[in-house]
């Protein structure tokens, strides 16, 4: 990537970042305002699965594509289970064990991407323990071939510029 296409995906990723800090979620909701919030942020989960799906599958079909689409689509695949993952902390509290801010809601996910976590917050409800379980499988999955397809083709890409010099 160019300079100009690392200023995108940098720029993007504190837009995403700022985003996830600013969506408005509230402790202490019930009844319906509960459910409207839990939807939002189900669909707000799909639509960032979504989105990686959609930038995976268009680089397998061409490898010519810009490569910042994919990147922010995995960032934001990230960001979207810590904002689930916050989400079901605050409005269920005995969901989670040590997650009780956005902050702590951006490291369980960021831990649980690239390790197994650390013990410090963990999921201690049914409902919280399936949500990892589904973050887990798609971090695995999806996250893990997304960053393996953006890798190879950029290395692809080095590799075919440092030919034609």
């Amino acid at each position: 990537m160019n300079g100009a296409a690392w200023f995108r995906v940098s720029a993007s990723v504190v837009l995403l970042v700022a985003l996830y800090y600013i969506v408005p979620v509230e402790a202490g909701d019930s009844g319906w305002r509960l459910v409207v919030r839990s939807l939002a942020a189900l669909v707000f989960v799909a639509g960032a699965i979504a989105l990686v799906v959609w930038q995976i599958r268009r680089r397998l079909r061409s490898d010519q594509l810009p490569l910042e689409g994919l990147a922010v689509a995995l960032v934001a695949g990230a960001i979207a289970f810590a904002l689930a993952d916050y989400v079901v902390a605050i409005s269920l509290p005995t969901q989670f064990q040590g997650l009780s801010t956005r902050t702590d809601g951006l490291y369980f996910a960021l831990s649980t991407l690239f390790t197994v976590g650390f013990g410090d917050i963990h999921a201690s409800g049914q409902g919280a323990r399936i949500l990892v379980i589904f973050q887990m499988v798609f971090n695995i999955v999806v996250l893990a071939t997304g960053a393996s397809l953006l890798i190879n083709q950029a290395t692809a890409r080095v590799r075919a510029s440092r030919k034609q010099k």
